[in-house]
Order: structure tokens, then sequence, then C-alpha cells
């Protein structure tokens, strides 16, 4: 009995090996595409002059400065990490060209704007003597039906209640406002780099997926596609078009609500390789 148990175990054993070596012949996908990639650094941030646009409002008391030691000198910390990187191309959250302003920055204005775009983006292309920056949000497809067909557009979202109580909404605002409550205190850079990890940007897309997600007719599920993740998809589009090769090393300074969303894309396509930003080094 023992010797036959034996032989059938030693025959399994076989016809698995067996099965392994098949499927280990199986290319990996990667094998088909270019080893070399255009890579990518996103600086996923909250808006350095807090324009309160969001949907979750930063209190005061939990505001900071960057144009005020010590967040001022925070700033240059996180510029110089980011220099790291040896981007190639710059990329801003703006749908109109801000080259005039980048080549008034170039020449001492703006200094005094807290935006981060000021701050962070046209001071490191300042500083690698970049000609220019790129331009590359962009409106949704939900902004272009409603100029066409309003009462359309509005009908394949009326059946969302804006009103009605989703637990998870509130407990990701006690996040964010433990998270905003140590903006003092902890560097900026950390304070970025914390922002921008895989859990930090899914939990930002996750807002999306719970109440208003579960609606009559698709409400949800079709407000989500022609608004937020077609907004984010179309700003992918406009890095793909200012994509030369695989020998750019661009940044895109975002507000971190896009980051999870363009992570997403940038991970899947075989054309980019997205690079974590707490992972630079010397």
């Amino acid at each position: 009995m023992k010797i036959a148990i034996s032989i059938t175990l030693a025959l399994l054993s076989v016809q698995f090996s067996s099965s392994q070596n098949t499927a280990d012949q199986i290319k990996s996908p990667s094998e088909f595409f270019p080893k070399e990639k255009a890579k990518v650094l996103i600086m996923g941030t909250f808006h350095f002059n807090f324009p309160g646009l969001d949907t979750h409002k930063t209190s005061d008391s939990n505001k900071i400065d960057v144009l005020k030691e010590p967040k001022k000198s925070e700033v240059t910390a996180l510029v110089e990490y980011i220099k790291k990187f040896n981007p190639n191309k710059i990329l801003i959250e703006a749908r109109t060209d801000w080259n005039d302003r980048y080549q008034a920055y170039r020449t001492g204005e703006y200094r005094d704007k807290r935006d981060e775009r000021y701050q962070v983006a046209m001071r490191i292309a300042h500083e690698l003597d970049f000609d220019s920056i790129f331009s590359v949000d962009a409106p949704t497809l939900e902004s272009e039906l409603f100029e066409k067909d309003s009462l359309l557009t509005k009908s394949l979202t009326n059946k969302i209640n804006w009103d009605a109580k989703d637990p998870y909404f509130e407990k990701a605002f006690e996040w964010i406002d433990h998270r905003d409550s140590l903006m003092k205190q902890v560097h900026l850079l950390d304070f970025i780099k914390k922002m921008n990890r895989r859990e930090s940007h899914n939990a930002n897309f996750g807002l999306y997926l719970t109440g208003a997600m579960a609606t009559e007719d698709y409400d949800g599920a079709d407000k989500l596609t022609i608004w937020w993740y077609n907004r984010n998809v179309r700003i992918f589009s406009n890095i793909l078009k200012l994509t030369s090769g695989p020998e750019d090393r661009i940044l895109l300074v975002i507000g971190n609500g896009h980051a999870a969303i363009l992570r997403q894309l940038f991970e899947a396509s075989p054309q980019f390789e997205f690079v974590e930003f707490e992972g630079l080094k010397d």
C-alpha cells in the first residue's frame, strides 16, 4: 500500500513539474516591449496657496506659509530632493499656457506667489535652465457634453443623492484632518513623501468609489467616468503627446487627488516607468 502511494505521489510530482515547465515557456508581456522607457515622477501635493477649491478645506489653524521660515527652507529642501531625479521636462496642472508667466519668473517676478507651480515647478525649471514648462490639465467630457446638451447630461447623473450619508467619506475626512493637523510639525519633504505613497494615492481615489457609486441606473458610475476619471485620462493623453521617447524624464507637479489615477495609467503603460517619489537617491 505504501509503495502504491509513493508511486502515485511521484507521478503527481512529475506531472506538476511538467506543467510548471510548460507554463514557464510562456513569455511575459514585458519581454515584447522595449526595455527603455520614459521615466515619470509625480509630485502629488496639496495646493501651497490653499485656494479652497477642493471638497475638503484645510482649516486656517493648520495652514502653513511657504514664504516664511521654517517652511521656506523646507521648500528649498524639497526642490533639491526633486532635482535628484534630473528631469528634462516639467509639467504642471494648468489648462492654459503658463510660459509667459515662466519667462517673467525667470526675470524675478512671481517669487512671492505661494502656489506650488511657482515655488516648485518653475523654480526647478529655472534652476535647471529650462526654456519652457508645459501645461497638461484638461476639461472633462462631462463639461463638453453639458455644452452640447445640458438636459441630457443632467439626466445622466440626476439620481445621485449628494446629501446621502457616506461613512467611508466621513472616515476619509478624519484621515485628512489628522494629516493636516501635522502639516506644521512635519518637514514638508517628509509630508509630500507620505502623500505620494501608494496607500495614500489609493485612499484618495477610493473616496470616489464609495457611497455615490451605488445609485440607480449607474448614475454614480457614469458621473465618475465622464467627470473625474475622464479628466485624468485626458491629462495622461496630454502627457503622452509631450513625450518624445524613452530618454524623457518627466516631472509632473499636480494636485494629489490626480496622482492615484495617473499612477495606475503610468504603471500599466508599456511606454512609461513610474518612479516612486520617496525612492530618489543621490
